[in-house]
């Protein structure tokens, strides 16, 4: 199933003009405040009517403008899940999660179970809202929307009212929801750490266009988008297998671009994850390094560069089967000589990948 958007709206500040297709998984729209992504959540949820388009979700039209078509809310089969949870204060857990599948007709009640168990909200199910963690009011929140039985899902910023330790706590949840629920999910955000753990596919927005979209891994190790991604969270996301558990406390992990020592990754061996390199966290030689202490060093070759309008460079690096991105300045790219095809060795420290950019990856590494 996929949603299919394509929609043009006016209003003070914003001409909106994106057209966009969201595959099963989870597809983030990134980009500004203001750039228009809310808006768009609206639009496919029905709480907007824009001035022209078309949504489509698998084989059920939405909208069309041209048709004078224009479901309602209550009959698109949307679960949306805002920034603040909105659980109803009165009601328990499981009766907000049993008001989801009300609203549905009765349909999916056979997966209550399953998606208690999936987000971890058992022990909850007696207690009210206000008794509840902002990381748990957001896995309710989500359970019933799953629990209306959406052919789709709408997160718009779920973790922006969250802190760290909550964020952290809830995005495995978020992590589950995209490898299990086989449905698209359309989740807005402007955090690059989120974009580069959850997405399978980024639509990029600006001033209330289509900058840019495509697989996660290909817009993320792209120079170009780097500058609308925000140079110090630019990076490469790598699939990766854990290979090793080493007695010195590091881990190797098995990618594409060849082997990664780490500190110990607390994964059981085999296990698939997406690993985020960040690009300023990348050195560059063009010759084998000699008597240094980085113990990642890959061979690869200078895919493109694109300097900016100060002294900094975005070098793309094809590493094996995987792209990787590196930021120096644009004296050391002259310096070094890089231009397309020349062979480099990117060299990358073990502790300079956080725990925070490895995630599970429900695929198997290629």
């Amino acid at each position: 199933m996929t949603l299919s958007v394509a929609l043009t709206h006016r209003f003070a500040g914003l001409a909106l003009d994106v057209a966009f297709q969201a595959p099963v998984g989870l597809t983030v729209l990134f980009g500004r405040s203001g750039a228009g992504k809310t808006t768009v959540v609206n639009a496919v949820a029905g709480l907007l009517r824009p001035d022209a388009g078309r949504i489509q979700s698998g084989d059920r039209v939405l909208l069309d403008t041209a048709a004078g078509i224009c479901l309602p809310p209550h009959r698109r089969r949307v679960g949306y899940v805002f920034q603040d949870a909105r659980l109803f204060p009165h009601l328990t857990v499981r009766q907000n999660l049993l008001y989801g599948h009300w609203f549905a007709g009765g349909a999916g009640a056979a997966d209550l179970g399953q998606i208690v168990e999936m987000l971890g909200i058992g022990s909850l199910l007696a207690r009210r809202p206000a008794a509840l963690s902002g990381g748990e009011k957001s896995r309710v929140a989500l359970g019933r929307a799953l629990l209306s039985n959406p052919g789709l899902l709408l997160l718009d910023e779920p973790l922006a009212a969250l802190d760290d330790a909550r964020k952290a706590e809830i995005l495995p949840y978020l992590e589950r929801l995209r490898d299990e629920v086989h449905l698209p999910i359309l989740y807005v955000s402007h955090s690059m750490a989120e974009v580069a753990r959850l997405a399978t596919t980024v639509v990029m927005l600006d001033k209330g266009r289509v900058v840019a979209t495509g697989p996660a891994a290909q817009i993320l190790s792209d120079p170009a988008t780097a500058p609308g991604l925000g140079l110090r969270e630019a990076g490469a996301v790598l699939v990766a297998r854990v290979a090793e558990h080493a007695q010195d406390g590091l881990t190797r992990l098995e990618t594409g671009a060849g082997p990664l020592w780490l500190p110990h990754v607390a994964q059981p061996l085999g296990t698939a994850l997406r690993l985020r390199i960040l690009a300023q966290d990348v050195m560059l030689a063009t010759q084998p390094p000699q008597a240094i202490s980085a113990l990642n060093i890959l061979p690869a070759r200078v895919a493109d560069i694109r300097f900016g309008d100060g002294p900094g460079a975005m070098v793309s690096l094809q590493a094996g089967s995987e792209r990787l991105l590196a930021r120096i300045t644009r004296r050391s790219a002259q310096t070094l000589g890089l231009a397309p095809g020349v062979p480099v060795f990117a060299v990358l420290k073990a502790v300079s990948v956080a725990q925070e950019n490895i995630a599970p990856h429900a695929g198997t590494p290629g």
